[in-house]
């Protein structure tokens, strides 16, 4: 039986209250919804609120979460989805903190 393979398990600390999650694994068959062989979560998380996220639940497939609101992601690669939520969470920080 193949089994999950834990790929990163990162966090990013991006400030005093705000830091980004980044947790991705390699899975054996995709997950319902989803057609890669991915399962991923990456959060940012400022004064202990998540504030942005994406992920691919099972039967939801990729999306993100920005606030309440959610949204579809177009899910291409590993990578671009890391530069993706790279980019918007340093957006989301610099538009509500004025850095």
């Amino acid at each position: 039986m193949v089994r999950a393979e834990k790929l990163t398990s990162t966090r990013v600390r991006l400030g005093d209250d705000a830091f980004a999650d980044l947790v991705i694994w390699r899975v054996p068959t995709p997950v319902r919804g989803s057609s890669h062989f991915f399962k991923y979560r990456l959060a940012l998380v400022v004064g202990q609120v998540c504030v942005l996220r994406y992920d691919n639940e099972a039967g939801k497939g990729d999306h993100r979460h920005a606030g309440n609101e959610e949204h579809p992601y177009e899910f291409t690669d590993i990578h671009q989805l890391r530069r993706d939520f790279l980019l918007e969470a340093r957006r989301w920080l610099k538009g509500h903190r004025g850095d």
